[in-house]
C-alpha cells in the first residue's frame, strides 16, 4: 500500500453475487496468497513452521512470490511471478472478492437492454394510473405504447415485444397497486418519499388517535332492517390502551364528543361479566388508584386516560363545533392531520383492522371486508341488536387491554411484548395519575341531547318509553324555556339504551334525574367473552386461566349470535317494529335469569355501575 494510500475494509460479503465454482476457485487462490504474504496456508496447526522458501524472514516479497509461481507451474497450473503478484494486489486491495472471475459476477443493466425511453413511458403509464379506476396491465401497456409513439423520436426508438413489455411492468409496478384496488393505490401516492417520522409518546394521554370505519358486521337496527354500522374508536399511543369505541348506525358529532367522555370515565364491571375482568385482578396498581379516584373501586381493567393531544382526520365528525367544544372543555388540543394522509394517524388505522380480524370476524352476521367475500343469507339469520353488539364490543376490549401488543416490545429484551395494562402500570410510576374532575353529571353534559314532552306515560323515544316516579311532578308541565314550546331537555346515551337524563330546572342548581327504560328488565342484555390467543403471565390470583377461558366464551357466543325465544318468524321483520328486542334475545342462563326477574329494581340493576350513572 503507497503512502498516504487510505486503507479500507475489502468487501469480503460480495463473493455471494458469483457462482459457486467462481467462489471456489477464489478460496482456492486465498490459501496460496495467503502463504505468500504470512508464510502460512490459513488452515494450518498452530506452532507450524514456514516453509523455507515462503519464511518471510528469509526471503523478500518478490521472491516468495516466484516460489509460488515455481511451485504452481509443477503443479499443472501454469502462472507466472507477475501473475502471482497482480493476484496478491487485487487480494490486498478488494480482498477475496479480487481473486474471482470478475466477469463470472457481471451485472445487467436494471431493465436489460429496454431502451431508457421505453421505461420511461412506462413509468408515466403507471403513474397515470394513480387517481383513475383500476384497469389491467393490458391497458398500462398499451398506455406506454401511445406515449412512446406520439414522441418526437418515435421513429428511432425500439419498441421490444409484448412479452418484453409485461415483464419491465412487472419490475416497475412493484408495490404501486397499480392494477389493485384503488384506495390502496392513493393511500400509497399519497405516502411521503422522505422517512416516516415519529412523535414520541411518553404519558398515557399525550397523544391519542381518533377514526371511524364501517364494521363489517350486520346488525339488526331498530327497524327491524338488518344494516351495518360505523365503528369511532379512540386509542393511546403511549399503551396502545383502546381508551373508548362505539358503535352507530351513522357516526355524528355527538358521538363523538360521548366518546371523548366515555374514555376519561371508567368502565364498570356489568353483571354476567367475569371476575376475571375487574381492575382489581389485573395488573394495574388497584388499591393506590382507588386511593386517589374512588371511581375505580368497582371499574373493569381498563385505564382511564384523559387525552391531552388527539389527532383526527377531517371528517366532518371530528372537525364538527360539537366535538371541538367537548375538547376545550376538557383542555384537549385537536390536532388534524393533513389531508388524504392516513398514514399520519397509522396507528388508530392498525387497531381498527384489529378489531375486524380478532372481534368482527367471529360475530355472527359477519359480511367480510368486502362484497365478493360476502356471504349468502345472512340478514336472515341470527344477527344482535346494536345494544347487543355495543355490550360485546364494550367487553372484548377488556380482553384487548390483556393481550400482548407488537409495538410494546421492551428494547432491551425486544422478545418480550407488553400489554396495554403492563404498559400502563409502568408508565403510572414515572407520570403518576391525576384524577380528572369528572363527575356524572359532567358525563351527561358532554352527552348529545333532544327535546321532548314529558307526557302522563313518561318520555318515549325511538319507541322506547322511559319512565321513574320522579317524573310525577313534571309531567304535561312547561319547563319555562319558552323557545323550546313546552319540551324539557333529554340527554342521552347513543350506546347505551337503557337511561335517559332529564334536566330539573326547578332546583338550584339544575339537576339531572336517571329515568331508566320502562321494560329493561324483560331484555336480556348479552354480556360474554371474546378470543384472546395470548396467555398472561406474571397475574395474581389465577386470572390468566380466567381470561383465557372467558376469551373462549365469547368467541362462541359471539358467533353462535342471539336465539330468539319462543315462536317466532325470523324473515317477518315487521313483527319486530313493534318490539326490537322481541326476537333478539340471547340464550343462555344468565338471560334466563334477568327474564325470570320482575320489578323495577331488576331493570336498574342491568344498567347500575356505568360510567354514566348520577344518581
Amino acid at each position: 500500500m503507497g503512502a498516504g494510500e487510505e486503507r479500507r475494509v475489502p468487501p469480503s460479503a460480495r463473493i455471494a453475487e458469483f457462482p459457486h465454482t467462481a467462489a471456489e476457485q477464489a478460496r482456492w487462490w486465498e490459501r496460496h496468497i495467503l502463504e505468500v504474504l504470512d508464510g502460512l496456508p490459513p488452515d494450518a496447526p498452530a506452532g507450524t513452521v514456514p516453509r523455507p522458501e515462503f519464511d518471510p524472514e528469509r526471503n523478500s516479497l518478490a521472491q516468495r512470490e516466484r516460489a509460488k509461481a515455481s511451485e504452481l507451474t509443477a503443479a499443472g497450473h501454469p502462472m507466472t511471478a507477475s501473475g502471482v503478484k497482480q493476484r496478491r494486489q487485487r487480494y490486498q486491495r478488494d480482498g477475496l472478492v479480487g481473486l474471482a472471475d470478475g466477469r463470472a459476477a457481471k451485472q445487467m443493466p436494471s431493465f436489460g437492454r429496454v431502451a431508457p425511453a421505453v421505461v420511461e413511458a412506462m413509468q408515466q403509464a403507471i403513474g397515470e394510473t394513480a387517481e383513475a379506476s383500476s384497469k389491467t396491465i393490458g391497458f398500462v401497456v398499451w398506455r406506454a405504447t401511445q406515449i412512446l409513439a406520439s414522441r418526437e423520436d418515435a421513429q428511432d426508438i425500439e419498441v421490444p415485444s409484448q412479452r418484453t413489455l409485461y415483464r419491465l411492468f412487472d419490475k416497475l409496478a412493484a408495490g404501486t397497486h397499480a392494477t389493485g384496488s384503488a384506495t390502496t393505490r392513493r393511500s400509497v401516492n399519497a405516502r411521503p418519499a422522505r422517512p416516516f417520522g415519529e412523535v414520541p409518546a411518553c404519558a398515557p394521554g399525550e397523544w391519542m388517535q381518533i377514526d371511524s370505519t364501517p364494521l363489517d358486521v350486520l346488525v339488526r337496527l331498530d327497524d327491524g332492517i338488518a344494516g351495518k354500522v360505523e365503528l369511532t374508536a379512540m386509542i393511546d399511543l403511549a399503551t396502545r390502551s383502546l381508551a373508548a369505541a362505539v358503535l352507530r348506525p351513522t357516526t355524528k358529532a355527538a358521538d363523538a364528543s360521548a366518546l371523548l367522555a366515555r374514555s376519561i370515565t371508567p368502565e364498570m364491571m356489568r353483571p354476567g361479566w367475569p371476575e376475571a375482568l375487574r381492575m382489581s385482578r389485573s395488573v394495574l396498581p388497584h388499591r393506590r388508584l382507588t386511593a386517589l379516584d374512588e371511581r375505580l373501586e368497582h371499574a373493569a381493567g381498563r385505564p382511564v386516560i384523559v387525552p391531552d393531544t388527539i389527532v383526527c382526520d377531517h371528517g366532518k365528525v371530528f372537525i364538527s363545533n360539537n366535538f371541538r367544544a367537548s375538547c376545550r372543555y376538557l383542555g384537549t388540543s385537536l390536532q388534524p392531520t393533513h389531508k388524504a394522509s392516513p398514514f399520519e394517524k397509522g396507528a388508530i388505522e392498525k387497531t381498527l383492522g384489529s378489531v375486524a380480524t380478532l372481534f368482527a370476524q367471529f360475530v355472527a352476521g359477519y359480511t367480510g371486508r368486502s362484497v365478493d367475500r360476502r356471504g349468502r343469507g345472512l340478514e336472515n339469520g341470527p344477527l344482535w341488536s346494536l345494544p347487543e353488539l355495543q355490550g360485546l364490543l364494550d367487553e372484548w376490549i377488556i380482553i384487548w387491554q390483556n393481550r400482548p401488543h407488537d409495538a410494546l416490545r421492551d428494547p432491551d429484551s425486544p422478545k418480550r411484548a407488553f400489554t396495554p395494562n403492563e404498559k400502563y402500570a409502568m408508565l403510572l410510576e414515572s407520570c403518576g395519575y391525576v384524577p380528572a374532575p369528572f363527575s356524572g353529571a359532567d358525563y351527561v353534559e358532554l352527552l348529545p341531547e333532544r327535546w321532548q314532552a314529558i307526557n302522563s306515560y313518561g318520555i318515549r323515544i325511538n319507541h322506547r318509553t322511559y319512565d321513574d316516579a320522579e317524573l310525577t311532578p313534571l309531567r304535561r308541565q312547561h319547563p319555562g324555556v319558552a323557545e323550546k314550546k313546552g319540551l324539557w331537555e333529554i340527554h342521552y346515551d347513543p350506546c347505551d339504551v337503557s337511561r335517559v337524563w332529564v334536566r330539573d330546572r326547578r332546583s338550584e342548581p339544575a339537576r339531572w334525574i336517571t329515568v331508566f327504560w320502562k321494560h329493561l328488565h324483560r331484555v336480556g342484555v348479552p354480556f360474554g367473552e371474546m378470543a384472546w390467543d395470548h396467555a398472561r403471565e406474571q397475574v395474581p390470583g389465577g386470572t390468566e386461566e380466567q381470561i383465557a377461558d372467558a376469551a373462549a366464551a365469547l368467541l362462541r357466543r359471539a358467533h353462535d349470535g342471539p336465539a330468539p325465544e319462543g315462536p317466532c318468524d325470523e324473515a317477518v321483520p315487521a313483527r319486530r317494529r313493534a318490539d326490537p328486542g322481541h326476537c333478539l334475545r340471547p340464550a343462555g342462563p344468565r338471560s334466563a335469569h334477568r327474564r325470570s326477574s320482575s320489578g323495577r329494581s331488576g331493570g336498574h340493576r342491568v344498567g347500575e355501575g356505568h360510567p354514566a350513572g348520577p344518581v
